[in-house]
């Protein structure tokens, strides 16, 4: 059984003061936009630290796939790092999945964000180590844009609110009313769907399925919907919840929406759907969505509202 559908491990709380740790496990840093991100980290109350290999490159990733691995394990060995949020995405962190070392990561179980390719080792995370992990603002991307970061969102997710709701200002809209309870769960479309055929494979089972995506054209996301409904992992879905998908256009003055796309796809499954929620790959205010908690969508005509049944995180003793 998916470690999904057991118990799952709630790491500790984030507090003002903590120590956060900075990765980057796929694509290469700019200098400039790691400080910007780090300097805003540090306004927000954080103290930030990374090594400074992170500057590595190899092609086009952040230094080699063993760099990167033994990058990320020492993050969550390190007993001062309270959460560990990756630089950026890009691609490579698929590189690391048979380097590292799920057990010990899951003996360490700590707040790790990020969104774009970083989805590779949220999901796998959830599946694999059973930690809640959390789809949300990078440090080069969002964190180093003005407006780059919900911080209410931000403070429920990694606080520990016990109930809280994402709704009129999300961002999100009802495609198909309805009223659903499941595990949210998800990420970026493309790289929830490179899984697929691999030991690695995502499990959709009893989930509120989170989906968004970047500069991909319709025909696209049509195609990746699909192959995922092939392959039966929207069988058993409970909900569907799309991001902005930023971008998501074949051009300018075409004859469609991207909501007619997903609807031919997605529309007869007998479950909600909602489009827009503002995580991810987003143009402002970047929504931390916590993946592998209980959740309750509820869409109707007029919006969505997506409530947090639980809290992220563990309290931690003052």
């Amino acid at each position: 059984m998916s470690s999904l559908k057991a118990p799952r491990i709630k790491p500790p709380a984030l507090r003002a003061g903590d120590t956060v740790g900075i990765v980057a496990p796929a694509s290469t840093v700019k200098r400039a936009d790691l400080e910007a991100g780090c300097e805003a980290l540090r306004r927000a109350g954080y103290h930030p630290v990374y090594f400074d290999s992170i500057f590595e490159q190899d092609l086009y990733f952040a230094g080699s796939a063993e760099r990167r691995a033994k990058e990320l394990g020492d993050m969550f060995a390190r007993e001062d790092v309270r959460a560990i949020i990756c630089a950026r995405g890009g691609y490579g962190s698929n590189y690391l999945l048979d380097r590292l070392d799920f057990e010990k990561i899951k003996a360490h179980a700590k707040i790790f964000i990020g969104y774009s390719d970083l989805t590779t080792l949220l999901t796998r995370f959830a599946d694999k180590s059973g930690f809640v992990t959390f789809h949300g603002p990078m440090v080069a991307k969002d964190w180093a844009h003005q407006d780059g970061v919900d911080m209410a969102s931000w403070q429920a997710a990694l606080s520990g609110a016990p109930r809280w709701e994402l709704g009129e200002n999300s961002g999100a809209k009802g495609l198909v009313e309805g009223c659903a309870e499941g595990i949210l769960y998800g990420g970026c479309l493309s790289i929830l769907v490179a899984s697929l055929g691999t030991v690695y494979e995502i499990d959709t089972r009893g989930t509120i399925f989170f989906l968004e995506d970047v500069a991909t054209k319709p025909f696209q996301i049509d195609r990746m919907l699909m192959q995922l409904k092939l392959a039966g992992k929207l069988t058993d879905v409970k909900g569907i919840v799309f991001g902005e998908m930023l971008d998501c256009v074949q051009t300018a003055n075409q004859g469609y929406m991207l909501e007619e796309v997903i609807l031919r796809v997605v529309g007869n499954l007998g479950v909600p759907v909602a489009y827009g929620l503002r995580s991810g790959h987003v143009t402002a205010g970047n929504i931390t969505v916590p993946l592998g908690v209980a959740a309750e969508l509820r869409v109707q005509a007029s919006g969505m509202r997506l409530t947090i049944l639980e809290s992220a995180v563990t309290a931690r003793a003052t």
